[in-house]
């Protein structure tokens, strides 16, 4: 078996997100670990608890294109995607004379905050959807892939704010983890007000990546083992999760998937070349986290997703 350990630049991206993204390691290095599994992210948090500034820096620390869209109600698909237009000729005498040409949406980027997500309507939040799970989008009937990597970090408020609309079960689960930011403890509070904010220490941040090297990474997690024992636990939770109680419904076929792979590139980041129980233990909370929702309000359990990892034994 090949040894796979995390390579030093990677230390270093952590290292600067975390001079950044001030008292919040565990939230950082699960967004990395999302990224190198080569899955998406969904913040779930207040406003102005460093969201975007968080995708900002991640973007400028692995020199990825970044781009911003703020998601509103009278937000359109084309608004996204792009659209075609068509272009006069030049000299052309006729109307006819000319060509549709394609503009490029923002989507159209390596790393794409879609901000406030569910305060767009649902058809523009479906717009997303091929674009996630493809890597592509379609647009007049022509398909255009989407530049590698693409990751979508996505923000959307708490439902009980005003304008939301909650986003489709089909469209949590093209998310792999989600996290929640929170507000900083005293001593990182205390460091962000007496600098002013992280906004332009992130601004400041050099890539610590260079080309072709995240793409190696991902390629690696890949090649983390996974022996049986191991996929024998991750059936058990997923097991759990689906009987009968207090969840309204378990995880899917796709979800034990994106646990494994989000467990390898944990284990990869720690620089090993195995998955251990408590790499899945460490990723399983952010993956059931917008999955496992109450029979009774359909919002989120994180006590209940704590216990039920408790209880399943590690074999």
């Amino acid at each position: 078996m090949t040894a796979v350990t995390a390579a030093p630049q990677f230390a270093r991206a952590l290292s600067q997100l975390d001079g950044v993204i001030l008292g919040k390691p565990r939230e950082i290095r699960l967004a990395l670990t999302c990224l190198l599994a080569g899955g998406h992210l969904l913040i779930e948090d207040v406003p102005g608890v460093g969201k975007t500034t968080l995708a900002y820096a991640l973007a400028k620390t692995l020199g990825l294109d970044f781009a911003r869209v703020q998601f509103t109600s009278d937000l359109l698909p084309a608004d996204l995607l792009g659209v075609s237009i068509f272009e006069r000729a030049e000299g052309g005498s006729t109307p006819s004379t000319g060509t549709f040409r394609f503009h490029p949406g923002p989507v159209f980027t390596q790393l794409l905050l879609a901000d406030e997500l569910n305060r767009a309507t649902p058809r523009t939040q479906s717009a997303l959807l091929e674009a996630m799970e493809e890597r592509q989008v379609s647009v007049d009937g022509q398909t255009r892939p989407l530049p590698a990597p693409f990751f979508v970090i996505a923000t959307q408020n708490p439902l009980a704010h005003h304008g939301t609309f909650p986003l489709p079960e089909a469209q949590l689960d093209r998310f792999l983890l989600t996290v929640t930011l929170g507000y900083p403890d005293p001593r990182a509070e205390r460091e962000l007000l007496l600098s002013g904010g992280r906004r332009q220490a992130a601004q400041a941040l050099a890539a610590a990546l260079r080309p072709g090297e995240l793409e190696a990474a991902r390629r690696e997690v890949q090649e983390v083992h996974v022996s049986g024992a191991l996929i024998d636990y991750v059936q058990l939770l997923v097991k759990a999760t689906r009987e009968p109680g207090q969840f309204a419904s378990g995880l899917s076929p796709r979800a034990a998937l994106g646990l494994v792979s989000a467990a390898r590139a944990w284990a990869w980041l720690s620089g090993r070349n195995a998955v251990w129980p408590d790499d899945v233990r460490a990723v399983f909370p952010a993956l059931a986290a917008q999955r496992l929702l109450s029979r009774v309000s359909g919002t989120p359990q994180p006590d209940a997703v704590a216990r039920l990892l408790d209880a399943v034994p590690i074999p």
